[in-house]
């Protein structure tokens, strides 16, 4: 029989604040980010009673150490929930985390969850990319991919090849508008509502926190930017300042069926349809 999609609704989200790689995290567990998320959402959502999160999942690129074991169960687990909460884990690299919120949505709609929590991990300063990575020598020989595909900032280098349009200059252009639109929401007050604060500690400061993000630098301008090397390829354009950097922290988002988001009263509930309004009335 045909199955009636149902409507999905993000009640909530929120992330820790960003650390440089080797930054204000250097001493703080991947997982630990997590569960802080986890926790947050729990707190903030008062009426949603633990046992009835269906499911529990948790990307990570880096799925070793304290970023393995199958973390959005053991962060579950660690996070409070019940033993009866499942848990998975998501590895599609920088989509990771986007997948998990897609596909648990997609479940919500489908009818196989009710209430779900999704999210991601990365924690750069413990896992640096291709920590542990194996390739099949075959991937090489065989030119399955093009050996600067397995480099980002390379790719990165390609892409402006393939769309000259996309100068340098536009690219720290963009870098600084991005630098002075986070400057503003700070000072709006748009971003800290959903950053949750993080014990941190360090052998040199002791113990700390975390509450802001680390890797924003405020007043940048392209005379700065102009002034970087190209580390992936002489005379290219990609920089530190125009690219992305090599950070640690954790999101987390509840996702429910609006049916359900009604009945445990979640009034921060928004339709998961971008064309609908905040809350529970219809446009």
């Amino acid at each position: 029989m045909p199955r009636q999609l149902r409507e999905v609704v993000f009640v909530d989200g929120v992330r820790t604040p960003f650390g440089k790689a080797n930054g204000q995290y250097a001493e703080t567990r991947a997982d630990d980010l997590v569960i802080k998320c986890i926790r947050e959402l729990m707190r903030r959502n008062p009426g949603l009673p633990p046992e009835r999160v269906d499911e529990v999942a948790i990307a990570a690129t880096t799925q070793i150490g304290d970023q393995g074991l199958t973390i959005g169960r053991t962060a579950a687990l660690l996070a409070g929930l019940p033993q009866s909460v499942p848990g998975y884990a998501i590895d599609r690299m920088c989509a990771g985390a986007m997948t998990a919120v897609a596909t648990t949505a997609s479940g919500i709609a489908f009818g196989s969850y009710d209430v779900v929590i999704a999210g991601g991990v990365e924690h750069m300063g413990r896992h640096p990319m291709g920590e542990g990575v194996d390739p099949n020598p075959r991937i090489i020989s065989e030119k399955i991919v093009d050996p600067e595909a397995l480099s980002m900032g390379s790719t990165a280098e390609n892409l402006h090849d393939r769309y000259p349009r996309i100068t340098k200059e536009r690219a720290d252009a963009y870098a600084v508008s991005s630098q002075q639109r986070t400057a503003r929401a700070y000072a709006d007050n748009k971003i800290q509502p959903g950053l949750v604060p993080v014990a941190i500690r360090s052998a040199e400061q002791g113990w700390g926190l975390a509450t802001a993000d680390e890797p924003p630098r405020p007043g940048t301008t392209a005379a700065d930017l102009a002034r970087l090397k190209t580390p992936f390829r002489s005379h290219g354009r990609v920089t530190a300042g125009n690219a992305a950097g090599l950070n640690d922290g954790a999101t987390a988002c509840l996702l429910a069926d609006e049916s359900t988001a009604r009945e445990l009263g979640l009034p921060s509930a928004c339709a998961w349809c971008p064309t609908r309004s905040r809350g529970w009335s219809r446009k």
